[in-house]
């Protein structure tokens, strides 16, 4: 048996510590501000914390915290405050969706304390809980073989064919950037989807968009996970998706890898369009706008934003 601590227990983190109670007798330590997602966790077979300090005091050297927090300055305060409360040899776990130029920063800041920093580019979304969690880690050897009992229970089981369902991508960075190419794809993946059923949209045919999306994936060389949820998406909103607004927002991956193929100089015209198209989504793409945001609610339980008469 293991031990690990989690910070921020929301749709991905909450989903992360059911698996791991569920699956394993792994001893899992959990906050989060929320009373509410505390007294979740501990139903879940969670011991919960009630501060960060509390947190860390649970949990036996050497420790490890796995962070499940926005990314951006909701991630650096926290990793800030658990470095005056961790020693060394600890380690941090960042899970969500960081630059890792970030991630850099913060592996340099920790090293004069001891502190390991591992980075973890989570895919898998809500779904992740049932199905596992598509995991690109990045970080120093001797951390992430400290971390391997946790992402073998979180990770898909390994399969002959494609292995296991999480990989160490090398240094601190590599896994969140391995994670934000992978967003980048998904955002030229989700608008050719999006334009498709645009069109089935605006064509003379009356035709059902479930129904299609269910007979791709019999064989079509289209057929995809992202198919399966579209066709979800059509069963649950309507043929018309009536409902939602055509509004797709974008949590920062996408604009990072254009950044960085602009930097490279490496073409990326699709993602780079795919991008745009999410900028504009109250223009001519509109049915196009309510697929993707579609998409985005199935797969990683992100909000829409619904008509007032909706």
């Amino acid at each position: 048996m293991a031990q690990i601590g989690f910070v921020g227990l929301g749709r991905m983190g909450g989903g992360m510590v059911a698996r791991i109670r569920r699956d394993s007798e792994h001893d899992v330590v959990a906050f989060d501000p929320s009373k509410e997602a505390r007294a979740k966790a501990k139903e879940r077979g969670a011991r919960p914390a009630s501060s960060l300090k509390d947190l860390v005091s649970k949990l036996d050297p050497p420790r490890i915290v796995w962070i499940m927090v926005p990314a951006g300055e909701a991630t650096q305060s926290t990793v800030d405050k658990l470095a005056e409360l961790l020693d060394a040899d600890d380690t941090i776990v960042d899970g969500g969706n960081s630059r890792w130029s970030d991630d850099q920063a913060r592996a340099a800041a920790l090293k004069p304390k001891g502190i390991h920093y591992v980075d973890v580019g989570t895919s898998g979304g809500v779904w992740g809980l049932e199905v596992g969690y598509c995991m690109m880690v990045g970080g120093p050897q001797k951390a992430v073989r400290r971390l391997a009992p946790f992402l073998d229970v979180l990770a898909p089981p390994s399969t002959e064919e494609h292995g296991p369902g999480w990989g160490h991508m090398g240094p601190t960075g590599a896994g969140h950037y391995v994670k934000m190419v992978h967003n980048g794809v998904e955002y030229g993946l989700m608008q050719a989807y999006a334009e498709g059923f645009a069109l089935f949209d605006a064509s003379e045919y009356d035709l059902d968009n479930a129904k299609i999306a269910h007979l791709w994936m019999q064989g079509s060389v289209v057929r995809s996970w992202l198919c399966e949820l579209a066709a979800l998406a059509f069963e649950q909103e309507g043929n018309d998706l009536e409902a939602l607004e055509p509004v797709v927002a974008e949590s920062g991956e996408g604009r990072w890898t254009i950044e960085d193929s602009i930097d490279k100089r490496v073409p990326t015209p699709v993602i780079t369009a795919s991008l745009f198209e999410r900028f504009d989504t109250q223009g001519r793409g509109a049915f196009a706008a309510k697929v993707n945001a579609a998409l985005r609610a199935q797969f990683g339980g992100h909000a829409v934003q619904r008509r007032a008469d909706g």
